[in-house]
């Protein structure tokens, strides 16, 4: 199974963005945002859409179109675009049940339930601490 990098993604898009408004330009293009992420510009669109409607992003149609940011960096944080893109939990349950009469089936999910509600609690936790500021600062100074 592979990872899920959509999160990585929009939150690159977004940074860029930021950083692209600082050095004086109104807006950026689905092309330029994703020639930094290296990705087809659909891909960004897509990605965009969902933070639009968060209110994190906005866009601009006709001459001069392309991407703004609606908030500041130091407004969103990484839990603002992870709940924009992956409004679900991080884990589920198997959409079946399991058989009742079998000790396993039986138990599994209120012990899975517990755990992966704190997964889902800490996860949450830690993208609220982190701002696309710092994730701007961290990488200009990885740079």
């Amino acid at each position: 199974m592979s990872a899920n990098s959509r999160l990585t993604i929009a939150a690159h898009a977004v940074t860029w963005i930021g950083l692209y408004q600082r050095r004086g330009h109104e807006v950026a293009t689905s092309e330029q945002i994703a020639t930094s992420v290296n990705t087809n510009p659909v891909v960004i669109r897509r990605l965009l859409a969902p933070l639009s409607r968060a209110g994190l992003v906005a866009s601009r149609r006709g001459a001069g179109a392309g991407w703004m940011l609606a908030r500041d960096l130091a407004a969103i944080t990484l839990l603002d675009i992870y709940q924009a893109i992956e409004p679900g939990p991080v884990f589920a349950m198997h959409p079946a049940p399991p058989d009742p009469g079998c000790v396993v089936g039986h138990g599994i999910r209120p012990a899975l339930t517990a755990v992966y509600g704190d997964v889902e609690a800490a996860l949450r936790r830690e993208l609220a601490r982190t701002t696309l500021e710092d994730v701007l600062r961290d990488t200009l100074n990885a740079a």
